[in-house]
């Protein structure tokens, strides 16, 4: 696993993903959403990187989590919240 890279993360730009946010507790999870990706950057604070949706909504995912990446997917899982958010192109 490595660390994640915004200009990698680019070319997710434009596309449209399936998105999953799954929690390693096996507690409930949000049901797989297909969304376009507008823009990705960072956030203010450079702790997240931001995943958006158009011009107000985005996810945030942490820069500290652990990421596994193929030219279709990218998934990173954050060890001090236990959750993992999966990108998938359709």
């Amino acid at each position: 696993m490595e660390p994640i890279n915004i200009d990698e993360l680019q070319r997710f730009v434009g596309a449209t993903v399936e998105i999953a946010i799954e929690d390693k507790e096996g507690g409930d999870q949000a049901p797989v959403v297909k969304k376009t990706i507008k823009k990705i950057q960072f956030c203010p604070d450079h702790t997240h990187v931001r995943f958006y949706f158009d011009a107000i909504y985005f996810l945030a995912v942490p820069l500290s989590s652990n990421v596994i990446e193929t030219d279709a997917m990218f998934s990173a899982a954050d060890p001090e919240r236990g959750l993992t958010y999966k990108f998938k192109n359709n």
